[in-house]
């Protein structure tokens, strides 16, 4: 780690927006949480990460623990982003309220859905958010308007390719204005394609992260670990995203006893 993204990870320290630090040129590593646990947020900050993302499409999405993981994010010096589900404009408020440093938008298979998903996140003119100073994000009303206003320009909007569809369309989805990131969904791709061979995700992912990097926003790929992340760093991925819940169950399942092993005889 260089000493200035030492500093950028510092709770003391002023830090730059995610958005600004992509724009420098950073390449920043993150954790996707499905398991509610601000324990795991405190634990990624700790140890060096640049943002979490937590999951409201596939995990739980309470408003209350999300708040508990985004005061532990604070703390410890790292952004949040949230995964919401597919069009839910009131969750995007509630977690951009919350301080989220923007969201993941699932399921974008057009220009027009990355321009939805883009709504949901900006105020006008870009946007339709709803604008409230009284909020977390707003540090609960002391922030003056045009301050908060400037803030929320920082709102990172990362867009789901996830169909055989938007892969077509990956080139015009990354050039929406306010997208800032594309993120191929393997999994949901792969049955969108009735699960073909390895090959053939692997082929369409290349075009969606080619697309995306034609278009001048930045590749979000997700990983299961060390080995991953080395692969994406080679094909030029900006952000680096952690799969927590793999990385978790590869670790528990190599620390398991092999089958049929009791132990000391």
């Amino acid at each position: 780690m260089t000493a200035a993204r030492a500093d950028h990870r510092s709770p003391s320290a002023k830090r730059s927006s995610l958005k600004a630090r992509l724009a420098a040129g950073e390449r920043l590593y993150g954790a996707l949480l499905r398991l509610p646990s601000e324990t795991l947020v405190e634990m990624a900050g700790v140890a060096g990460l640049d943002y979490v993302v937590i999951d409201c499409e596939h995990g739980p999405a309470d408003m209350t623990v999300l708040q508990h993981h985004m005061t532990a994010a604070a703390a410890r010096g790292i952004e949040v982003l949230v995964r919401v589900g597919t069009s839910e404009p009131a969750l995007a408020l509630r977690c951009l309220d919350l301080g989220a440093a923007g969201l993941v938008h699932p399921h974008v298979d057009s220009a027009q859905d990355a321009r939805r998903a883009v709504e949901t996140v900006h105020y006008p003119p870009l946007g339709t958010r709803g604008f409230a100073t009284y909020s977390r994000a707003g540090h609960f009303g002391t922030v003056p308007a045009a301050e908060h206003l400037a803030r929320s320009r920082d709102a990172l909007v990362v867009a789901m390719v996830e169909t055989e569809e938007a892969v077509a369309a990956a080139g015009e989805i990354a050039a929406t204005e306010g997208v800032d990131a594309v993120l191929v969904g393997p999994a949901d791709l792969a049955a969108d394609c009735a699960f073909p061979g390895r090959d053939v995700i692997d082929g369409l992912v290349a075009t969606a992260h080619g697309a995306t990097h034609a278009a001048g926003r930045a590749v979000m790929t997700i990983v299961p670990g060390a080995d991953g992340a080395r692969a994406a760093e080679r094909t030029g991925a900006e952000l680096v995203l952690y799969n927590m819940t793999q990385v978790l169950m590869d670790t528990f399942r190599s620390l398991a006893p092999p089958a049929g092993d009791d132990g000391p005889s």
